[in-house]
């Protein structure tokens, strides 16, 4: 990859703390920022660039005055959307972000066609099958970015529970970015050491809880949803498709026949290289994981029905 040119479409502050993250790790060579509400994008664009002159590597930071100007990426993250307000049914929320997105996909087609696009915008599972739709491209070039994110967190509730293990809990989350996500206990490793052989069925069932509601609590007290962490989880699988680096992290792509399921995204274990997913991982679920894993399928069909019966992709 030649430049190492990032895009980020939403400016927000996930978006932006993505550009921030990435500039502070010296990932890429250029990271260009647009946002549809004026002057928002070169603001931060600007205070991200000051702050980069004690990075370890230079890294351009730009703002573009028209999604033309996002031309050339090899990755494109999208952030854009807006959220549910008060008296906003779920099938509004859900056509209001899918137009917004396919405009926005539509720029992406066409100014940086050979880009990995990486989803960010909620209903997550539902957007990233939208664009691998509208796109038409390998399904290995579009990301939905969800288990990275519910994992840390998941990782900070074992952390608070143990006391200890920072920075070496492995974490493995499958199914829908919402309330039907199933994060996988039996799979997960302190150092070397299983999971269960520290906490009980109970401790772990709370903290399965609180990795659920972990974007609510964080509204509870500011106001508003995290940003910290899932911009960091955005730069962490921006840095493993630049990097080629063949790291596993759950993330939401279009299934074809995996775990039983077709035309439908969700998240399951991937390996992230430069070609995107390099890898879906297939893992045996026992019968409790695959009968919750049916619920959060449906719930993301359910999404993705609303957008076929107001014939979206005609």
């Amino acid at each position: 990859m030649h430049r190492r040119k990032v895009g980020i479409i939403g400016a927000g502050a996930v978006g932006a703390t993505a550009a921030y993250s990435l500039s502070m790790m010296g990932t890429c060579n250029e990271i260009i920022l647009f946002d549809i509400a004026e002057g928002v994008a070169k603001g931060k664009a600007i205070d991200i660039a000051q702050s980069t002159h004690y990075a370890p590597n230079s890294t351009i930071i730009t703002a573009a005055e028209s999604p033309a100007d996002v031309e050339g990426c090899d990755i494109v993250v999208i952030t854009a959307g807006v959220p549910r307000k008060g008296d906003m049914t779920r099938e509004d929320l859900l056509m209001i972000n899918a137009k917004i997105m396919k405009s926005v996909v539509e720029d992406v087609m066409k100014y940086s066609p050979d880009a990995v696009i990486i989803c960010v915008s909620n209903p997550l599972d539902v957007m990233t099958y939208a664009i691998t739709r509208i796109t038409g491209w390998e399904r290995n070039r579009i990301i939905g970015m969800a288990g990275a994110l519910d994992g840390a967190r998941m990782a900070y509730q074992i952390y608070n529970k143990l006391g200890f293990g920072a920075g070496q809990i492995g974490t493995l989350v499958m199914g829908d970015h919402g309330q039907n996500m199933i994060p996988l206990p039996q799979k997960v490793q302190v150092g070397d050491v299983p999971v269960n052989e520290l906490l009980s069925r109970e401790e772990m069932e709370e903290i399965i809880e609180r990795t659920r509601t972990g974007g609510a609590e964080i509204v509870k007290y500011l106001g508003t949803s995290g940003y910290y962490a899932p911009g960091r989880a955005i730069a962490h699988m921006v840095e493993a498709l630049l990097n080629d680096s063949q790291i596993v992290v759950s993330s939401s792509v279009l299934l074809q026949g995996e775990y039983g399921y077709s035309d439908v995204t969700a998240g399951v274990p991937v390996v992230l290289g430069k070609n995107g997913i390099e890898k879906i991982i297939e893992l045996e679920l026992d019968e409790e994981t695959r009968a919750k894993f049916k619920i959060s399928i449906e719930g993301i069909t359910s999404g993705i029905d609303i957008l076929k019966a107001n014939h979206f992709f005609e």
